[in-house]
């Protein structure tokens, strides 16, 4: 067995050499490719398989090949080319937790978590290559769920592709629990929950919205205080679809402050504390999930950033 591997902040390759053992004899390949590389995913296995980045002895193969044990297989995992933007760069990041398998950062607002068009640099998965280099080797720098840009609070990282993948497979099976603290428009009566799908939206195709079409989505929120004009809500997802909590709460008549996508209609009546508010208010507080390498349960919370805090204070005076 060959394991080898390079990696800077501009290129990266991993490669490695492995025989078939007898006992994977019958599988597709990207069968006993799992088996033989349980860090990584299946799916992701069979993406570099039909990349050519799988070779059966020096001969490039098919998903779903046999294998019948004895033969030499080759991967070449490389930088995918949603990844090709990604730089390293020196930008403060605030860690409320690390060790060798995880961060856990504590975003603030302002910052877009994955390069796109428009954010090339400047980003968090430029910060975490500045921070811990070898996350080159791991799948989107090691991000596994995001925040919008405005969004504050917890994200978790993982900084190994075995983290990565089990820290996937959680989030599909809804294990990793957030709760968020979301200020809204008006006076929400009572506790509840809205189980509405959501997908893109129709004609504005930038936006997501409540449609028939979309993928099933439940929120779940609990009133926590009523404020003037407003309520501050402790909210949890059962699913995590894209601005699932702005469009749910915009649904109920509830929008979230300062969102300028989902909120309030222009020239809707609001308070000027709450009209000058410049971001949504939403602060991802809590991030619940079994750690990847120990099998530990672990928490994390984050109180209010200073500015939904100081908005919180003004209008319960």
């Amino acid at each position: 067995m060959v394991d080898g591997s390079k990696s800077s902040a501009d290129d990266y390759s991993l490669s490695v050499e492995r025989l078939i053992p007898s006992e994977l004899a019958g599988l597709r390949l990207d069968q006993a490719l799992a088996r033989l590389f349980p860090e990584h995913s299946r799916s992701r296995l069979a993406a570099w398989i039909r990349a050519g980045r799988v070779t059966v002895d020096a001969a490039r193969a098919e998903v779903a090949r046999k294998v019948w044990g004895g033969e030499r297989i080759a991967l070449a995992a490389a930088r995918t080319p949603h990844e090709e933007p990604y730089r390293a760069e020196a930008i403060a990041l605030r860690i409320a937790d690390e060790d060798d398998t995880l961060i856990v950062v504590d975003k603030p607002a302002g910052l877009v978590v994955h390069p796109g068009a428009g954010n090339w640099s400047g980003t968090l998965a430029n910060a975490l290559l500045a921070h811990a280099p070898q996350l080159a080797l791991v799948p989107r720098a090691g991000i596994v769920h995001r925040l919008d840009k405005d969004t504050t609070g917890l994200l978790v990282v993982a900084k190994t592709p075995a983290a990565h993948t089990h820290l996937v497979r959680q989030l599909a099976a809804r294990a990793v629990r957030r709760e968020y603290l979301a200020l809204a428009h008006g006076a929400v009566a009572a506790d509840g929950e809205i189980d509405a799908p959501i997908g893109r939206h129709p004609t504005a195709r930038t936006r997501m919205a409540v449609t028939a079409r979309g993928k099933p989505a439940r929120t779940r929120y609990r009133v926590l205080e009523r404020l003037a004009g407003a309520t501050l809500l402790a909210v949890s997802l059962d699913t995590g679809r894209t601005h699932q909590i702005r469009v749910h709460l915009r649904t109920i008549g509830h929008p979230l402050v300062g969102d300028r996508t989902y909120g309030l209609p222009a020239g809707a009546a609001q308070s000027e504390a709450l009209a000058r508010f410049p971001r949504q208010a939403l602060h991802a507080a809590r991030l619940a999930l079994t750690h990847p390498a120990t099998g530990a349960a672990c928490e994390w919370r984050s109180p209010l950033p200073s500015d939904l805090h100081a908005l919180v204070q003004r209008l319960g005076r």
